[in-house]
């Protein structure tokens, strides 16, 4: 999957609050984004909740004086993948 624009900042970040698959950076823009893959397509319906989302915005909060600046916009993402379907991109899945 090529992310267009973006430029990959880090990969598999822990922290004791959480785990962060990607972070990466468009202009002013910090994602920090999980990535969930699964054997099949149905099974993405169920691949990500709103624990697993706490969990990197937790993270991702930790994470952020070491990835964004001032002014910088920060959003968490997920990316699900399963065989045989187009990888589907959910921007802003945590909003809380």
């Amino acid at each position: 999957m090529r992310l267009k624009g973006w430029r990959i900042l880090d990969r598999r970040v822990r922290t004791p609050a959480g785990e962060v698959d990607i972070i990466a950076r468009r202009g002013a823009l910090v994602a920090f984004v999980e990535v969930k893959a699964r054997a099949t397509a149905a099974e993405l319906d169920f691949a990500i909740d709103e624990r697993r989302l706490a969990r990197v915005a937790a993270a991702a909060e930790v994470l952020m004086p070491r990835y964004a600046g001032p002014g910088d916009d920060i959003r968490v993402d997920v990316i699900l993948l399963a065989p045989g379907t187009r990888p589907r991109h959910i921007q802003n899945a945590w909003i809380g």
